[in-house]
């Protein structure tokens, strides 16, 4: 069985219901909360049953969905209250294309089990990225306050270094941004990462900070699940705390909007778990997870 959640009432209880299982459902929240405010990004719904579903799953529209390749558009946003017993629902055609390049994500590391056994099922190759996940100390005091430890219990954001306001001005970009966020971002960096980087710059908010030529030299961009996705500078300003003041200032323009804000970093990256921890974002005892799913 399939449902498609429409109209504004079941949305917001959905939306609802997601809340009280934050973090875990942390990614499907943010989707959905973003679709109750706009739908900027044209997603649809799709659950196991209504109103005690088991299974969400976010999605684009059938028609948005033509390139079987780009799995950037090809997104699906996945929770569970029953992970183990959802291989059923996610096997169906109608809920996930199996037969195109897809993504995955989810705030549910218990996913992986069906997803894995899923691939040799359907035949399909799949690469995991499995990440650290941050919320902002506003957003978790309003939405998950029982993980604020005495550090930071205060929920007050960290506050960034003074900039030199004479040599770097705030400024909303356009999509020539997007060559540049494609170049840096970990997951860019060919023809559909740049249609997608250009899709969240048009459609989302976004913010960088101009330098002394009057061009882009650091940015924090969001996606269509709400996430404060990508963010970088140029590797010359590196080292000045530009990226911790454009992050922050991201993250309290939309929190003033009412917006949950979280992000996701590279077990790797040092830099930017530090600028996190600057901020006083909370690390979440999920993790940020996403399956890249390409047919053999």
């Amino acid at each position: 069985m399939m449902f498609s959640l429409q109209g504004v009432q079941m949305l917001q209880m959905l939306e609802k219901s997601l809340r009280k299982s934050i973090p875990e459902s942390l990614k499907v929240y943010g989707t959905v909360f973003h679709i109750n405010h706009g739908n900027p990004f044209n997603l649809k719904v799709l659950v196991d049953k209504w109103p005690d579903f088991n299974t969400v799953v976010v999605r684009p529209e059938e028609q948005d969905m033509t390139d079987d390749l780009d799995h950037y558009t090809n997104t699906y946003q996945v929770y569970s209250n029953d992970p183990k017993n959802c291989k059923e629902f996610l096997a169906s055609p109608d809920v996930i294309n199996w037969k195109q390049h897809l993504q995955i994500q989810s705030t549910q590391s218990s996913l992986n089990e069906v997803i894995q056994s899923l691939a040799a099922t359907k035949s399909f190759t799949v690469k995991r990225s499995q990440n650290l996940l941050f919320m902002t100390p506003q957003t978790t005091k309003n939405l998950v306050p029982f993980l604020l430890d005495e550090k930071n219990l205060s929920s007050k954001n960290g506050r960034p270094k003074a900039i030199n306001e004479d040599m770097f001005k705030l400024s909303t970009p356009d999509v020539t941004l997007a060559p540049l966020v494609n170049k840096f971002w970990l997951f860019g960096g060919n023809e559909k990462s740049h249609k997608f980087i250009e899709r969240c710059i048009k459609n989302l908010t976004t913010f960088c900070l101009l330098g002394p030529e009057g061009t882009p030299v650091s940015w924090s961009l969001m996606d269509q699940t709400g996430e404060l996705r990508m963010a970088g500078t140029l590797p010359e300003y590196r080292g000045q705390g530009l990226i911790t003041f454009t992050v922050s200032y991201h993250a309290q323009t939309l929190e003033k909007r009412g917006f949950p804000i979280y992000s996701h970093t590279d077990r790797r990256n040092k830099i930017m778990q530090k600028m996190s921890y600057a901020l006083h974002h909370v690390l979440m005892p999920s993790d940020w997870n996403q399956w890249n799913c390409v047919p053999l």
